[in-house]
């Protein structure tokens, strides 16, 4: 369907007065309604014009606004029909539930082996209304009524904001979501896992549009939506969560100094000078509970999904893709045994080779597992060959050398000693059986 989004035109007929003036006529509906098709016959409408004329005329803009109302009410009957055909039974006293029992699990069996016509048509023309959101300022409020999201907590179904706002915790100030290339990756991602831990519910998205479609929205009945892969999200903390935090920041102000330094000479004079990669600043997490780092972006910047559809289109402006990537930030978990050892390595000796190598993999590693790419992998791959080295107890600067490959009469004379070796042995061994 998104194929000939921009060339398809809604199949609207345009009469006036019973007589047939366009068979398709452009300007009665929006591009992102070009699915809808229908007769719009008008008494009002000049009949001996051309068709530039009819275009201008103010009646036509007011049938537009008036056919663009109608079909946002229809999708929005479809879409309450679906969301309140669970709730109708609730509502019920019990005695006329148990009068309609039999006939409700005759429609409930029937129901549950048809999918929804709102299901359906969302399936269908859901990248439309996505469009819409992001194309149509007047009616961008109507339109976010009928998005549907997968969550973290809805099963792999898609619910609507409202529902995701009757979910919310009581002291829940945002709507929080994600972006990745599917949902099973993305919620192994480790910037999720204070939110897991939190029991905070938050939107997957996984279609290329979905994030821009928030954007343009903003907010959603006065909950604003946040990214929860920026540097900018805050959670609830009680008074004693914040004092053990300002504590744990002083304590690892050496390591986060001295990380932030050795990784700014590392993205702009070593081997990462050629990657677009700016690191703002190296902090203490809030959001890691298992992994030990995780890269997130500035507020305005792109998310690595945005990156990556930026960079995958024919014409991208590599300039405006580096300004609008953003600095990133590098938060650590400071009760990561690594991180530990780190810290107590940088205090030692600041000039530690050992615990540069292994600020630099983790960096690359964690800008891996949060989605971004790394246009020269060949410094990361050099680092993780070296550390393989180190556990299987090879000099990891040992010289290659040749394999020595020994010649046909050389083979030939070994396995002839090979098979008068076998033949001794079975003497010997008939020889003890005798015994």
């Amino acid at each position: 369907m998104m194929d000939n989004y921009h060339s398809k035109k809604s199949e609207v007929k345009l009469f006036v007065r019973r007589v047939l003036v366009a068979e398709k006529f452009d300007d009665l509906l929006p591009r992102y309604m070009n699915f809808v098709r229908g007769v719009v016959d008008s008494d009002d409408l000049p009949l001996n014009v051309s068709r530039e004329q009819l275009q201008q005329n103010k009646i036509m803009k007011v049938i537009s606004k008036k056919l663009v109302r109608k079909v946002l009410e229809l999708m929005k009957k479809l879409a309450k029909e679906e969301e309140s055909g669970g709730d109708d039974d609730e509502e019920k006293d019990e005695d006329e539930e148990k009068s309609d029992k039999a006939e409700k699990k005759e429609e409930k069996k029937e129901k549950s082996g048809e999918e929804a016509t709102w299901t359906k048509f969302w399936k269908e023309f859901n990248k439309n209304l996505k469009m819409g959101c992001y194309e149509d300022d007047s009616n961008r409020s109507k339109l976010s009524k009928l998005l549907r999201f997968t969550t973290t907590k809805s099963e792999g179904k898609e619910i609507s904001l409202d529902k995701y706002l009757d979910r919310m915790q009581e002291s829940q100030e945002s709507i929080y979501y994600m972006s990745g290339d599917s949902i099973h990756v993305m919620l192994k991602a480790p910037a999720l896992q204070i939110f897991k831990k939190k029991d905070i519910e938050v939107l997957m998205l996984s279609d290329h549009l979905d994030e821009p479609c928030l954007q343009k929205l903003a907010d959603y009945e006065g909950k604003k939506f946040v990214s929860i892969q920026k540097a900018d999200v805050k959670l609830d903390e009680t008074e004693e969560e914040k004092k053990r935090f300002s504590k744990i920041k002083d304590m690892y102000k050496p390591l986060t100094d001295w990380w932030k330094d050795s990784l700014t000479e590392f993205t702009e004079k070593g081997a990462m000078k050629d990657a677009g990669i700016k690191v703002e600043k190296v902090e203490i997490s809030k959001r890691l509970t298992d992994s030990p780092v995780v890269v997130v972006t500035s507020q305005f910047g792109y998310s690595a999904q945005q990156e990556r559809v930026m960079k995958a289109q024919a014409f991208q402006n590599k300039e405006q893709i580096s300004m609008m990537s953003g600095r990133k930030t590098l938060e650590i978990n400071p009760n990561h045994p690594v991180v530990v050892n780190l810290l107590s390595k940088v205090k030692a000796d600041k000039e530690d080779k050992a615990a540069k190598d292994t600020a630099q993999v983790l960096f690359q590693t964690a800008l891996i597992e949060s989605g971004y790419e790394i246009s020269d992998p060949s410094a990361l791959v050099n680092r993780v060959y070296r550390l393989m080295s180190k556990e299987l107890g090879v000099d990891p600067d040992a010289p290659l050398k040749e394999v020595e490959v020994l010649e046909e009469e050389e083979e030939a004379e070994e396995e002839d000693k090979d098979e008068d070796g076998e033949e001794e042995e079975k003497e010997e061994g008939g020889k003890q059986d005798e015994l």
